[in-house]
């Protein structure tokens, strides 16, 4: 792959979301003032208490920083996203950065191609340089879609490592609320798709991921728990939703954790029939066909 050009590129403005990661907030804004794109930065601090917003003033004049005082979780990249005027955005993780001329590319992919919203990029992990075993599902991704995707079509995308269009992302609201984080992109991906959106995986883009030390995987794993259970139940069909519900109890480990997943599950169940809406019929069997995939995938064993 040649080099990528070194001037500026105003087509991406690129959005982090964190909460007490100051260290791993700074080397990724770090690695964004070095990317020969030149992207605006847009950091929503999640109600951070380890100074990580004075850390940002003073270090990094340049960012856009937007401080809602408590943690708004995912919803967080909708506050940033009212400050976004490019017609694309890269989401990024405090513990992710992309890599010189990826933004460029995935903005040259998007200007082609006006059907597709977005485009979710290969993941190495860092110190390793290894591929995130993530890489290999999304490569082997069972769904079809036109010949002019510029790679496997998605059934969702991976907010860490993903530029969108800034129009289809407002067009679908966002992220969900109810939903918080922690698997939250499925819903939106679902939408996306409904409304006759494509996404790719794009092989020739790259993010980097440094994993944070600070990182709750207990946590983690119940709110990815919860929140397959409630898009389960948000979008899919009666008889798929019992099915995908009666495996995940069959599957998912015997701990607290786990019990304190459903638990929650149950009691946000009010509000996920509130705002039941199953898909169609064609986009069900994109669904499935991405579940039977998954079953194996070492990349999703905390959710089952």
């Amino acid at each position: 792959m040649s080099p990528a050009p070194a001037r500026p590129d105003g087509r991406t403005t690129v959005v982090v979301i964190t909460h007490n990661r100051r260290a791993e907030l700074l080397r990724t804004l770090g690695r964004l003032r070095e990317l020969p794109e030149r992207p605006r930065v847009v950091v929503t601090d999640n109600g951070s208490r380890d100074g990580t917003a004075e850390a940002v003033r003073r270090g990094f004049p340049e960012v856009t920083l937007l401080c809602p005082g408590r943690n708004l979780g995912a919803v967080g990249r909708n506050l940033a996203m009212r400050q976004v005027r490019t017609p694309y955005v890269a989401f990024c993780d405090d513990d992710t950065w992309w890599e010189p001329g990826s933004l460029r590319r995935a903005a040259d992919l998007l200007d082609r191609r006006p059907g597709l919203a977005a485009v979710t990029a290969r993941i190495v992990v860092e110190p390793s340089g290894t591929e995130d075993p993530v890489v290999a599902e999304l490569r082997e991704s069972p769904l079809t879609g036109p010949d002019w995707l510029p790679g496997p079509a998605l059934g969702s995308f991976l907010a860490a490592a993903t530029v969108m269009r800034a129009d289809a992302f407002r067009a679908e609201g966002g992220f969900h609320p109810g939903l918080w984080l922690g698997g939250e992109e499925e819903l939106l991906a679902t939408d996306l798709l409904r409304h006759g959106w494509w996404l790719a995986y794009a092989e020739e883009l790259t993010v980097h991921h440094a994993a944070s030390p600070v990182r709750d995987s207990t946590e983690r794993r119940v709110l990815g728990l919860r929140n397959t259970l409630w898009f389960t139940w948000l979008r899919r069909p009666l008889l798929p939703a019992l099915r995908r519900t009666a495996r995940l109890v069959a599957v998912a480990p015997r701990d607290r954790a786990s019990v304190r997943a459903f638990a929650l599950a149950a009691a946000g169940l009010p509000w996920v029939l509130r705002g039941r809406d199953p898909v169609p019929p064609e986009l069900e069997r994109r669904i499935a066909a991405l579940e039977h995939a998954r079953r194996d995938s070492p990349a999703r064993r905390y959710v089952g």
